[in-house]
């Protein structure tokens, strides 16, 4: 087999399951061609810009498998922490819903085909927007093209610091999905603050239910008015994507 057509093919096999796991990509609703098609469109594009191969590749079915498997893993790896913000506005919604009193009222997902509540569209929808409206996924795929620098093909393997590396990202999305999600709390601990008092001052008052819809109602205010401060968050989290994909690159091409 040519070098340069295996040397296409695996970078193929990283692309696909890169996209596989990226945001909207990975969508469901998004023909399996459609995906393959990208990922050979971007393969294209990346291919002519690498180097030679490192070695003769031997034309063994277990070696070329095994370089398969590890192109796979490291498409899969770098993917994974490009859906990190994704992760973050989903787990921000739900904590914006049991907040307002709305965890309870699923919707519908389309990407997931799964409930889940509004607050979590409405954030996934707004990290969809700000990722193609600042042209942000040029920066990613950008990102991604830069990886064959620190992680040439055939180059990948598992070690600690790569796993050290991704429990960090992970708890990346936490942080970023209270900070999205803190107004909602704090606006529910106040109306729940408010309405203890009121309880011990009017003993015969339900404080649960009558405080229901005015959590509903000042959760949909603070969620309206914090709206543009999710979206600084989203898009700090967005912008630091190339980056954290090049450190997952580089754990994965350490020795």
């Amino acid at each position: 087999m040519d070098l340069e057509l295996e040397k296409g093919m695996l970078v193929f096999v990283r692309a696909g399951a890169f996209l596989s796991v990226f945001p909207l990509f990975s969508a469901v609703n998004i023909p399996m061609r459609v995906r393959l098609a990208l990922a050979a469109a971007l393969a294209v594009l990346v291919t002519p810009g690498l180097g030679p191969l490192p070695a003769a590749i031997p034309g063994t079915v277990g070696h070329l498998t095994g370089l398969f498997a590890a192109e796979m893993a490291a498409g899969l790896a770098i993917g994974f922490v490009a859906r990190m913000c994704f992760y973050a506005v989903d787990f921000a919604g739900r904590l914006a819903a049991n907040e307002m009193g709305l965890s309870l009222g699923s919707i519908f997902d389309p990407f997931t085909n799964t409930s889940t509540q509004a607050p979590g569209v409405i954030l996934f929808y707004l990290a969809s927007m700000l990722m193609f409206t600042l042209n942000l996924h040029h920066v990613v795929l950008a990102g991604f093209q830069r990886t064959y620098e620190l992680l040439p093909i055939g180059a990948a393997h598992m070690s600690a610091l790569l796993f050290n590396g991704l429990l960090a990202h992970t708890s990346r999305v936490f942080v970023v999905a209270v900070q999205i999600a803190a107004p909602l709390m704090a606006m529910s601990f106040l109306v729940m603050l408010v309405f203890a008092m009121l309880g011990r001052a009017v003993p015969q008052m339900s404080v649960f239910s009558e405080s229901f819809a005015v959590r509903i109602l000042a959760g949909l205010l603070v969620f309206a008015l914090t709206i543009e401060l999710a979206a600084q968050h989203i898009i700090n989290f967005l912008r630091q994507l190339p980056e954290d994909m090049l450190r997952v690159a580089q754990a994965l091409g350490a020795a």
